[in-house]
């Protein structure tokens, strides 16, 4: 791995040349709060030096460059619980990583080091700990995660999304600031029917968006596939916009082919997610983190599915954190096939419930969190009071 051979330095006044550190990654969910973070950052200071250091392999190698950012990819990885001796690669991956995390902060040199959860921010924010080094940590969800439990006791601050976190982190540490979101679905001035005539929708019917994550969801994906007879059967009335992950899109492409249901528009990946989001008058998604904070952040009513395939459930809480607050409405993934379908139809159909969850959903939206979050950083770099 090369190491990196930044020269620091720092000027006086407003121009202030600051090496700012970001670490995190794995998913979507923690990729997009840090370039938001970063992005922020990048505005206020634009003579600033950021460097990502991520895990290799993840997606955050392929998403941070493509965003304009210099990364570097620690071999680091997660426990493997079902095969217990393949953890003895993991371990010596770890010890890897951290001595490979001790020598980029070594000679980065980083003001502040940010991190937002995932294999990587592990060793790289507890070697920048070790090394006196400000840090700040960003937590998405509502149940915290491993690496940020472990390294909260030495951080300055920690940046969170949910009331309650002091079963997790130090009180006197915590600041609620909410999850950053991508900018450009806050921008969106489409029309609802403008934005269903770019998603090459019918701009007039009531329209659900499907959204599994970036990779997909199989269960979704299963439970559409068995409903889309039913869904054709309201072809009047409604239509979908269903976003299956390049992973499922072959089988789902070809199950709705065959099935000759014209009120489902189908596609791997939707890279234009402010026009989707603008078209939808209910979304199905699962409750990772972000997903969940742009529903609040648009007001956007939903049926969340959480994925059982997350560290302690995380999901699950994340989604009852909106439904006791009746701003979402939750099926289990292992209902998903019996009552996805029937849920989503009733729902999308119910104008006094679409209204009501849009609405307790959105007075749960915490704004300006990318703003929020660059505040306490420069709080503790001593740039502001």
């Amino acid at each position: 791995m090369p190491r990196t051979q930044l020269k620091y330095r720092k000027m006086s006044g407003n121009n202030q040349q600051l090496n700012i550190l970001v670490s995190g990654g794995g998913t979507g969910g923690h990729i997009f709060p840090a370039l938001s973070i970063a992005n922020e950052l990048k505005r206020r200071y634009p003579d600033a030096r950021i460097l990502f250091v991520g895990a290799d392999g993840r997606m955050e190698m392929e998403k941070v460059p493509a965003a304009g950012y210099n990364i570097i990819g620690l071999p680091v990885s997660g426990f493997d619980r079902k095969h217990l001796l393949r953890n003895i690669k993991v371990v010596a991956r770890l010890f890897n990583s951290l001595g490979q995390a001790k020598r980029i902060v070594k000679d980065f040199k980083p003001d502040i080091a940010i991190g937002v959860g995932g294999y990587a921010s592990g060793p790289t924010l507890k070697a920048a700990q070790k090394q006196g080094v400000p840090t700040l940590l960003q937590e998405q969800n509502s149940y915290a995660g491993v690496t940020n439990k472990l390294l909260a006791k030495q951080a300055d601050c920690i940046c969170v999304a949910y009331e309650g976190m002091e079963r997790f982190f130090p009180a006197d540490k915590i600041v609620l600031t909410g999850n950053p979101v991508r900018r450009n679905l806050l921008e969106c001035g489409a029309t609802p029917q403008q934005a269903r005539q770019a998603m090459g929708a019918n701009p007039n019917k009531r329209t659900v968006l499907i959204i599994g994550g970036s990779l997909g969801a199989r269960t979704i994906n299963n439970a559409i596939i068995d409903g889309l007879e039913q869904l054709g059967k309201h072809e009047h009335d409604m239509q979908v916009i269903w976003q299956t992950g390049k992973l499922y899109d072959q089988r789902c492409r070809e199950a709705l082919a065959a099935s000759g249901v014209k009120n489902v528009i189908q596609m791997p990946f939707i890279t234009n997610m402010d026009m989707a989001y603008r078209a939808a008058d209910l979304v199905v998604s699962r409750a990772g983190a972000s997903s969940i904070s742009e529903l609040q952040l648009l007001g956007k009513a939903a049926i969340l599915v959480p994925s059982p395939n997350v560290a302690e459930d995380h999901q699950t809480k994340n989604a009852m954190a909106l439904v006791n607050r009746d701003a979402a409405i939750m099926v289990s993934d292992a209902d998903a096939s019996q009552k996805l379908i029937s849920t989503m139809l009733e729902t999308v159909t119910d104008d006094a419930r679409l209204t009501t969850l849009g609405d307790h959903v959105s007075a749960m939206a915490l704004r300006n969190a990318a703003e929020r979050i660059a505040d306490e950083a420069e709080k503790i770099m001593g740039i502001r009071d």
